[in-house]
């Protein structure tokens, strides 16, 4: 069979070149037809407003379905992950074309690299044609990389509760920003989960951040039993996890319009409070239905850039609960005050240091 010439998307008065375009990235559902590479490239341009608004000028990592997205396909999450089907790219991709911008970020290993930096809308549909269905920005802008513009509130269902569930939890975590002097702006995971981003000044590093965010999941658990910021999946229950290290350094989530890699194509969708509200299946939110719903209403975060708000309540807060630290990710080089990186159960069991190292008896 002749293969399928290269097709062009116009994205902001350029022509992007788009192989192999009729490559079915999603394969038909239900409710949805498939979805070819081209029809993931127009998406892209076709939601410009709303996903320029969330990557321009940030360091944003791709992550890459080159094959597509099929039942039992895995993500490579690391190095003993070298037969993965998709993986993320955090350097430029080679071959990139000459509008495509960049910026220098640092690793929390202490490593540089150059990572995208999008600056209009044609790179992120040349991404597309370079396989990428989610953009994974950082919460930082590329005039000072190192401090955080973004609060990021990851509310993550655990085994045996979902969707709704993180959605009531988000309206409790709506009432404390507001007590707070905050306002949130939530989103979909495209998912199970539910993100709520504040936009805060850029003037704390990140592990400012982090404590905020701890204090912030601390505060929102005494006010809801069903909501919980332990680190070991062992202890969280049947509760919503805030994802508290989602702050760190080189931690990012997936942005505003991304697509996710999961059958219909669902769109990690921006919503007004009252829609999120009221939205009982995220599916719904995806690439068919999504580009209608911005050009009829709009970009639901469109006013999430004129506030900046002050980092400093919710530091306040991290210091009156006593500015007990917790654990982080464990790629990440040991941090002052941190406790044992140890499970719970094995820490009963064997005999551990406070840096979490087992003593033999």
């Amino acid at each position: 069979m002749a293969k399928t010439p290269a097709a062009e998307v116009q994205a902001g008065g350029r022509a992007v070149r788009v192989s192999s375009p009729d490559r079915v990235i999603y394969e038909a559902t239900e409710h949805t037809p498939e979805v070819t590479k081209l029809m993931v490239a127009e998406y892209f341009a076709g939601v410009e407003d709303g996903l320029m608004r969330a990557l321009r000028e940030r360091p944003t990592a791709l992550e890459r379905w080159t094959s597509g997205v099929r039942p039992g396909m895995k993500l490579a999450t690391g190095p003993q992950d070298k037969n993965a089907d998709a993986f993320y790219q955090k350097r430029v991709p080679q071959g990139a074309p000459d509008y495509l911008e960049t910026v220098e970020i640092t690793f929390p290993s202490g490593r540089t690299a150059q990572e995208i930096c999008p600056t209009e809308i044609a790179v992120p549909v040349w991404c597309a044609h370079m396989g990428t269905l989610t953009f994974h920005p950082w919460p930082v802008r590329r005039a000072d990389v190192d401090r955080p513009d973004e609060l990021r509130i990851d509310l993550d269902p655990q085994p045996g509760t979902g969707f709704t569930d993180a959605v009531r939890v988000a309206g409790v975590a709506k009432e404390l920003l507001e007590d707070l002097g905050m306002v949130g702006y939530p989103k979909t995971s495209g998912n199970r989960g539910v993100h709520v981003f504040v936009r805060i000044e850029p003037r704390w590093e990140f592990v400012d951040v982090r404590h905020a965010a701890i204090a912030f999941g601390r505060a929102l658990a005494e006010r809801d039993d069903q909501v919980t910021v332990e680190w070991w999946k062992e202890e969280r229950g049947e509760r919503i996890f805030v994802d508290f290290n989602q702050n760190n350094r080189d931690r990012t989530m997936a942005s505003a319009y991304s697509l996710r890699p999961l059958p219909g194509a669902p769109v990690s969708l921006p919503l007004s409070w009252a829609e999120l509200a009221g939205t009982t299946d995220p599916k719904e939110h995806n690439l068919f239905t999504v580009p209608e719903r911005l050009a009829d209403t709009g970009d639901a975060w469109a006013a999430i850039d004129d506030t900046a708000y002050s980092l400093q309540p919710l530091l306040d807060l991290w210091e009156e609960q006593g500015a007990v630290e917790l654990n982080f990710p464990p790629d990440y080089p040991k941090m002052p005050g941190e406790p044992p990186r140890v499970q719970p159960s094995k820490k009963v069991a064997s005999h551990w240091d406070e840096d979490g190292n087992r003593v033999e008896s």
